[in-house]
């Protein structure tokens, strides 16, 4: 049975909650909760989803992509679990690049993100885990634990002149 969840629109005030640590894991609730995140992610065709965008706030995040027609260029992610992450800035060097995201629905912004960072959490048996991203894969571990924090993209759009309905954005790179 998909258990797919609403998911809460940028302007939506629990949006903008940060989320609670998980204290216990390996619980029923906390399964539900992630095969609701990945029914919910699945049925968008996001890269990944927040526990807050699904109006649970809790620190669990998920993501990954393989072949996303929303993300054609994009490199592989692999599918992860991550419950009360950290990020480590590794490099100072910045990239800049389109994002988008369900809680935003068919906007676009041209958002800046570290290029190199560890991040450590746990999976949903409280099992730790670390690793060192860089390009796409950091890109989404950032977007996502900015849900933890409360921060929705468009808050890091340094140009609103970079920011717009996905077709027209898509149309004006390819002029």
């Amino acid at each position: 049975i998909m258990a797919i969840r609403d998911v809460l629109r940028m302007g939506d005030p629990s949006l903008l909650n940060v989320a609670q640590e998980v204290k216990m894991f390996d619980t029923p609730i906390l399964h539900e909760l992630i095969t609701d995140l990945f029914d919910t992610m699945a049925a968008r065709q996001g890269a990944g989803i927040a526990a807050p965008q699904i109006g649970v706030g809790l620190r669990v995040v998920i993501f990954g992509i393989e072949n996303n027609p929303r993300y054609p260029d994009a490199e592989p992610v692999p599918t992860t679990i991550l419950i009360n992450p950290t990020i480590y800035v590794l490099s100072d060097e910045v990239g800049e690049d389109w994002e988008g995201c369900l809680s935003v629905p068919d906007l676009r912004g041209w958002v800046p993100r570290y290029e190199h960072i560890r991040y450590s959490g746990f999976n949903q048996f409280g099992k730790p885990f670390v690793r060192d991203v860089t390009g796409f894969h950091a890109r989404v571990v950032q977007h996502e634990c900015d849900h933890l924090e409360g921060i929705l993209y468009p808050q890091r759009i340094k140009d609103l002149r970079k920011f717009g309905f996905r077709e027209e954005v898509i149309a004006a790179e390819d002029t």
